[in-house]
């Protein structure tokens, strides 16, 4: 008995539901490799239950088969068209340009350096005595790194403890300006140039340039030997960079991972900007690195305005690449260089208004609910730093659950860039991803377990 011919409506269904089959088995495949254990069992069982009907209206031969399978192919053409159209992008973020300069002194790790007994810390209180309650609280937890914490592990905690006072060594050569005579003469645009290739080769993510702003600068300098001391900077340029910190370890968020990866991309975006500005100096040019705890510069503004990104519900750069799951450090300069104009991603911060789930798995309530507020004459999320760092005082780490739950922090592969790209394009796609985030990965994600590594190691 000769096999009966299969229509063309029939064939392409069939194939189309192959297509799907294979898409969500590869989803199923990217999301065991990224410890997606929830995504994974998920994109399985679609992988099986969405084809059916494309295999089915293929397959069975009856009376309205062509017509099931054009209208079936018609939807499946027609729903990520409409998806993808711009509608609901009628978002414009308003003025998010602070209209004075912040006191690093006010800010919580200069805060959290003032001794008790000593003059700074006399004085600060006598001015700020608002502050003594709150900030007392944290002084009252063991710590960030310390023995006691929740989380504290001699090894964990040994291995960051290490990056950051290698960070710090690096801060006794941030304002030599010993230059050579006379300058080198350069040309911009490929100066420019080489700077964004050459750092991206040594490890960054991304680089821009902006002209240095008065609001990009901190007014008075909140830490080390130079306390109190009024900031005047008179470069003309700041080169932001951003490093990537490792989903693999923030995934284990708050748990000492986090702390490890954190304070090794502070070291290395922090090596990198310290070997950039000596470079800079070599060509005769003032310049000057800011680094971990070491800076006259406020990075996320800066990098803000050089166009890596915006600043999210959770108060950090958040990035197109890599959501807030980097670290940055800034160049500034008198070296002449191309500014990078920036576009502002109201999509983004659309995002971020509809989203939330930073909030929702924060463990100390820090970040807000509600939506932007006016300060310093900028709309922008106001975080609770307080009830932030004390909870780093106390579980001994800097926790990173808002990094690690946040949307865009998923890998920059095809699978999540395909996502990226139409949430960029529409408000409906906007809506429709947050709903899929919490159906794969869920709303609020649990923290993973520490790796066998690290086990082996920390259980001894």
């Amino acid at each position: 008995m000769p096999f009966p011919s299969i229509q063309l409506s029939a064939l392409i269904s069939i194939m189309v539901g192959g297509a799907i089959f294979l898409f969500m088995l590869y989803f199923a495949l990217v999301s065991r490799q990224e410890e997606e254990p929830i995504a994974t069992r998920r994109a399985l069982t679609l992988a099986f239950w969405l084809p059916i009907p494309y295999f089915a209206a293929g397959l069975i031969d009856f009376e309205y088969q062509p017509v099931v399978c054009f209208a079936l192919l018609s939807v499946t053409v027609l729903i990520p068209v409409f998806l993808l159209l711009p509608i609901g992008n009628t978002f414009k973020q308003e003025n998010d340009t602070p209209k004075k300069r912040i006191d690093e002194r006010d800010i919580m790790f200069s805060r959290n350096l003032l001794e008790a007994g000593s003059e700074r810390f006399s004085e600060y209180y006598k001015q700020h005595p608002e502050q003594r309650d709150l900030d007392d609280q944290f002084r009252s937890q063991p710590g960030l790194l310390q023995k006691g914490a929740v989380f504290y592990d001699p090894v964990t905690s040994a291995a960051a403890d290490a990056s950051f006072k290698t960070v710090a060594a690096f801060h006794k050569m941030l304002d030599d300006e010993m230059l050579p005579e006379p300058p080198q003469p350069v040309d911009p645009t490929n100066m420019t140039h080489f700077i964004k290739k050459w750092l991206k080769r040594l490890g960054a993510v991304s680089v821009g340039v902006t002209e240095l702003r008065d609001y990009h600068l901190y007014s008075t300098i909140g830490r080390g030997e130079r306390y109190g001391e009024p900031i005047e900077l008179n470069h003309k340029y700041a080169i932001a960079l951003t490093v990537e910190m490792d989903k693999y370890l923030l995934d284990r968020a708050p748990k000492g991972p986090t702390v490890m990866e954190s304070a090794q991309q502070y070291l290395n975006s922090g090596t990198m900007a310290v070997q950039l500005a000596e470079f800079i100096r070599q060509l005769g040019y003032s310049t000057r690195a800011h680094i971990d705890a070491s800076y006259r510069v406020i990075c996320p503004l800066v990098a803000r305005d050089a166009g890596l990104g915006e600043i999210g519900r959770m108060g950090l750069l958040m990035t197109p690449e890599l959501g807030p799951r980097v670290r940055l450090a800034v160049v500034t300069t008198d070296l002449l260089l191309v500014v990078d104009n920036r576009k502002q991603d109201h999509t983004m911060i659309d995002f971020c208004i509809q989203c939330k789930k930073c909030a929702d798995v924060c463990p100390s309530n820090a970040i807000p609910f509600e939506n932007q507020v006016e300060i310093d004459g900028a709309l922008r999320w106001q975080i609770d730093s307080e009830a932030c760092f004390t909870l780093w005082c106390k579980i001994g780490t800097d926790c990173a659950r808002c990094m690690s739950a946040c949307p865009y922090s998923h890998p920059n592969n095809i699978l999540h860039n395909m996502v990226r790209f139409g949430v960029k394009q529409s408000g409906l796609l906007r809506k429709l991803a947050l709903k899929l985030d919490d159906f794969f990965y869920g709303h609020k994600p649990a923290p993973l377990e520490l790796p066998d590594w690290m086990k082996d190691v920390t259980d001894i």
